[in-house]
């Protein structure tokens, strides 16, 4: 992980590079806010640590700057400056979190990684398991018991959509618009159409159970098998 602090006060810098160092991670530092903003700019960061009172350029200019730009860096306001109004400052120019000078590195350590850990995008999922019911979500390829189902294009999103909410009651409206992507026409029973025939395809394997008809308000797969 990638730290950006922008600190002037050399025994505060010294003291919170050190401590993010001995936690593995890699720390570039600024001593100004023009310095600290062209490094921001330029380079990927994790997180940006940011004092207010900070010579060349003002934290929440250098702030106001990084956002206006598109910047989404996850930025820690670390200052002096306690007061309730400064802090509602720091947060309305874009910071994510502001603490108080005199602080505790385990603390700022904590909230560090919690806002780092923001920023990371998880690899979308490429496969969705219901106990024996498999999909795989690139290929298309569904099975249950490790025979393959095959699926007309409909049926395969209608039942992507109820593996991605297993053991929930789903609504006919939901199931309706998240698949067929128009609004609920009461008087159609497309849904139960396909509903059926997916149910034929599940009996045929011997789990005729799966889909649960809840009278009144939709449908739920089951994982009991």
């Amino acid at each position: 992980m990638r730290i950006l602090l922008v600190e002037d006060d050399a025994t505060t810098l010294k003291y919170v590079a050190d401590g993010f160092t001995a936690q593995n991670y890699q720390v570039d530092s600024a001593t100004d806010g023009q310095e600290g903003l062209t490094l921001a700019k330029h380079n990927q960061y994790d997180l940006l640590i940011l004092d207010r009172m900070l010579p060349k350029l003002d934290g929440l200019t250098l702030l106001s700057a990084l956002r206006t730009s598109g910047n989404k860096t996850p930025v820690l306001i670390l200052s002096a400056l306690s007061h309730v109004d400064e802090r509602v400052k720091g947060l309305r120019a874009g910071g994510d979190d502001y603490m108080t000078k005199p602080f505790a590195f385990t603390e700022l350590l904590v909230r560090a990684e919690k806002l780092a850990q923001r920023n990371v995008v998880e690899p979308a999922a490429t496969d969705i398991e219901v106990g024996s019911l498999k999909m795989e979500l690139l290929t298309r390829k569904v099975t249950l018991d490790d025979s393959e189902l095959m699926l007309q294009p409909k049926e395969f999103q209608l039942l992507k959509y109820l593996m991605e909410h297993p053991n929930q009651v789903v609504s006919r409206t939901l199931l309706f618009e998240a698949v067929w992507d128009y609004h609920f026409d009461p008087r159609t029973n497309v849904i139960d159409v396909h509903i059926a025939k997916l149910r034929r395809k599940f009996e045929e394997l011997g789990h005729g159970e799966l889909i649960e008809t809840v009278r009144g308000a939709g449908y739920r797969l089951c994982k009991r098998h």
